[in-house]
């Protein structure tokens, strides 16, 4: 299920992992891990943020993916099913026939 993954990162944290190199090892190792189909970095509400976009195949993939997030940044890690333009339309011809 293709997944919108935001961890919002502690200041504290994250400026510590920057300082010791850390925070490039640990987003290089998440990527390698998921695989995503899109990621992007920024600030939301004031703290840096990443937004990453890919397929978790298993439910029970997840503490793998967040618990670095977790203990290494003292992220904020929510996850949301979302879908491209193509799901939407598949979705919406199995409920409403094709168009």
């Amino acid at each position: 299920m293709r997944v919108l993954l935001t961890a919002q990162l502690d200041t504290e944290k994250a400026n510590r992992a920057i300082t010791d190199n850390k925070l490039p090892k640990i987003m290089s190792s998440l990527l390698e891990q998921v695989t995503p189909e899109s990621a992007f970095f920024g600030a939301k509400d004031g703290v840096r943020t990443a937004f990453i976009v890919f397929d978790l195949k298993e439910p029970s993939d997840m503490p793998s993916v967040a618990e670095p997030l977790f203990q290494e940044l003292g992220a904020k890690v929510t996850v949301m099913p979302v879908m491209n333009f193509d799901d939407v339309q598949a979705g919406l011809r199995k409920k409403y026939g094709s168009s």
